[in-house]
């Protein structure tokens, strides 16, 4: 695939972005980056300390600026957070210059991929169960949105990988 666009991966929490993306990139040659651990990187806190010290506005900021920063380069595989949607702009800037995949899950398998974590601020709370739903059911028509929709449910990265790599190469043959 000789297409020097961005693959952005976009989608809830647990549907997979991290792990198919790493996948993704080892396959193509190409460097994979997660942008919330970016951000961990660049300010020295985790994404639930940020949220608690400094707030969810301060930390979609901090998520904006880095879309803008990311649209600007090429040839990265990218796993986007789960609230990359909440910003339209975040959305139209990958959109306009990388390939945007929409990876989707239940919230039953967002459960069980997720239920062991505690990295997740917006799952800090006695019922993640309820939090998960919640929260999907409230993004699930920006999620709908998304370009290039997967199905992750009950597949392994590679799987999903292979699915997004046939993808793009029946684009580049159009």
């Amino acid at each position: 695939m000789n297409d020097p666009r961005n693959i952005v991966l976009m989608g809830f929490m647990g549907t997979g972005k991290t792990s198919t993306g790493r996948f993704l990139a080892e396959s193509l040659g190409r460097e994979f980056l997660d942008m919330d651990a970016v951000i961990e990187e660049r300010t020295g806190k985790k994404i639930s300390e940020i949220f608690a010290q400094d707030g969810e506005a301060h930390f979609r900021k901090l998520e904006r600026a880095l879309v803008q920063e990311l649209s600007q380069r090429q040839q990265l595989v990218i796993g986007c957070g789960g609230g990359v949607v909440l910003n339209p702009d975040n959305v139209q800037d990958f959109t306009s210059s990388g390939t945007v995949i929409g990876l989707h899950a239940s919230a039953d398998m967002v459960l069980s991929r997720v239920a062991k974590t505690n990295h997740r601020p917006l799952l800090e709370q006695d019922d993640k169960a309820q939090a998960i739903r919640s929260l999907l059911d409230k993004r699930l028509p920006l999620y709908r949105a998304l370009p290039n929709p997967i199905d992750t449910d009950g597949k392994t990265p590679e799987q999903v990988g292979r699915e997004i790599l046939a993808l793009l190469s029946a684009h580049h043959t159009d």
